[in-house]
């Protein structure tokens, strides 16, 4: 049962870089600034995402023993699964970062009170990345704005393109 950190770059090309987004992290939080960091997955996991098989809209990290994880996304085991291996799809995920990227987190969250939320997960050269964001809860009078904004945009953008 190995560890998989990606596959050749070869087979990368082949595919759309996007696997998942978040695009309830935007509703649901105010996002400050974004890192980047790589994922520890199994051999099953990395075909399951090729196939696109995955939702992370509840998912969330959390930083434990100067380690960061990922918690709470589902990836689903394809039907041709192998026999001998355990399928865990809600398994945590160890996320890879730097020491001095860990620290960094860890004080944003700890002292300021933040979280951090993953907002996409993508493939780059031949790798699974994922986009975690430090964000801060939105009140429900801002979910309500950030909605009634969008309604905004989306009526703007109607009575331009009538002539």
């Amino acid at each position: 049962m190995g560890v998989y950190f990606g596959l050749s770059a070869h087979m990368a090309k082949t595919s759309s870089s996007t696997i998942a987004l978040n695009k309830r992290a935007r509703f649901e939080y105010h996002l400050d600034e974004t890192i980047e960091a790589g994922i520890a997955l199994e051999g099953w996991e990395v075909k399951a995402l090729r196939a696109g098989s995955i939702q992370f809209g509840e998912s969330y990290v959390l930083i434990k023993r100067g380690e960061a994880y990922l918690f709470g996304c589902l990836i689903t085991p394809l039907v041709s699964t192998s026999t001998h291996t355990h399928a865990d799809p809600m398994r945590t995920r160890r996320l890879l970062l730097h020491r001095q990227e860990l620290d960094r987190l860890v004080g944003l969250v700890e002292r300021k009170g933040f979280t951090l939320i993953p907002t996409a997960m993508y493939w780059k050269r031949g790798k699974v990345k994922v986009e975690i964001a430090v964000a801060r809860g939105k009140q429900t009078h801002d979910k309500r704005r950030t909605e009634k904004d969008r309604d905004w945009e989306r009526q703007k953008g109607r009575l331009l393109r009538r002539p």
